[in-house]
């Protein structure tokens, strides 16, 4: 099984759509749960992250009241779910403010190596939400 990614400050503040200082001021409240890896730099495992993302998400507007944008339609986030059915699967990706859901095969979910904490990007097109893996 893969190992569980962990993200550093600054990337999880790029993926809750927030600075970097905004994510060390939780992280140093203890609003998201830190660890040090072996050179001393915090980082937050994808689980912790996916979890804190969605409850952010709950809570409304965040600090910073930037509109979250995206270029060509690509909303580079963090998965929060996986439902796998027989043939079908929904993934959920929670991209700063944004949750994001897409229908797509088993099968696709699997040869992505898909997991709850990782990172990846939905890309939408009129009504299809398509997902890459990082």
């Amino acid at each position: 099984m893969a190992r569980m990614q962990s993200y550093t400050i600054g990337q999880a503040a790029r993926l809750l759509g927030v600075s970097p200082d905004t994510a060390r001021r939780w992280a140093d409240a203890g609003r998201v749960a830190t660890h040090r890896d072996e050179s001393g730099k915090r980082l937050i495992d994808g689980k912790d992250l996916a979890a804190f993302s969605v409850e952010l998400a709950k809570g409304g507007s965040t600090e910073e009241e930037a509109p979250y944008t995206s270029v060509r339609n690509a909303f580079p986030g963090i998965v929060t779910a996986i439902k796998l059915g027989d043939v079908a699967a929904q993934v959920e990706i929670q991209a700063g403010p944004h949750r994001l859901v897409s229908l797509l095969t088993r099968e696709a979910v699997e040869e992505l190596g898909l997991e709850v904490g990782m990172e990846a990007t939905a890309r939408v097109k009129s009504t299809n939400v398509h997902i890459d893996r990082v």
